[in-house]
């Protein structure tokens, strides 16, 4: 390999941190020809994952990493969500046992690469798409693992719980987290209530946050969020709220 290859690719990676991805397009369009590209496999400076996508020799990329990647060099919309989001800002209602489970939401145009979900993460690794939600409303980024992170904000994040239950969260371990929120924005709640399309995640939370006896409760407009009409069943042989007309888990409702 001549000089010039040799200096083009050391560039490329020290300008990325340690478990970057490197897609054969963004590479293309950052002036290494998908020729060099072979080359560099050949004499392992790089190594494929996948289709379209490499990796440094000896690297082991994180999800965290991975989603990062394509974001930035494929310009995709995933993020981190519901317990996952929760749990990485300090608010985990206890530690998991075995491995960490990574909850990643996805934009109904956008699906998660075949390679990605086959490859073991040393973690349980759940997606679902952002069904409840437009836009960006009460996304931020966090750094992990050296690289910036889409991940839902503390607001969003336990709204996406609610979306989840009862199938992968137990509501009253959810109104422990619930208790610990004590500095929700509630400029953000309200805007997000007002804008998900979920109406059994409207009502939980306001049950929940109501319960809880939080500050910033009072600072939100009810009158602006539509909770639908009908009973919600959310639990079998529950305990009926009539104001927000849903059932909820006896443990729950007896909970002081």
């Amino acid at each position: 390999m001549n000089t010039e290859a040799t200096t083009k690719i050391n560039r490329l990676l020290q300008k990325q941190p340690p478990g970057t991805l490197f897609f054969s397009s963004w590479m293309y369009e950052n002036g290494i020809s998908y020729e060099l590209q072979r080359r560099y496999r050949e004499t392992r400076w790089l190594t494929s994952i996948g289709t379209g996508v490499m990796i440094r020799t000896g690297d082991e990329p994180t999800i965290y990493g991975t989603l990062s990647c394509l974001n930035k060099q494929l310009n995709k919309h995933f993020h981190i969500g519901a317990m996952t989001a929760v749990d990485l800002q300090g608010h985990a209602h206890y530690v998991p046992m075995g491995k960490q489970t990574v909850v990643v939401f996805t934009p109904k145009n956008e699906v998660l690469p075949k390679w990605l979900l086959d490859r073991d993460w040393n973690a349980l690794l759940r997606t679902f798409t952002t069904q409840n939600f437009s836009g960006n409303s009460g996304i931020t980024e966090t750094e992990q693992e050296g690289f910036s992170v889409q991940i839902s904000s503390l607001e969003r994040a336990f709204m996406e719980c609610l979306h989840l239950v009862p199938e992968y969260y137990n509501l009253t371990d959810l109104f422990y987290v619930m208790e610990t929120l004590n500095g929700l924005r509630p400029d953000l709640v309200q805007q997000l209530l007002e804008k998900c399309k979920s109406v059994k995640i409207r009502r939980l939370f306001l049950y929940m946050a109501e319960k809880a006896g939080h500050a910033w409760f009072k600072y939100l407009d009810l009158s602006k969020i539509d909770l639908g009409s009908g009973k919600r069943a959310i639990v079998k042989n529950g305990v009926y709220n009539s104001k927000y007309q849903i059932t909820l888990p006896r443990d729950l409702v007896s909970y002081e």
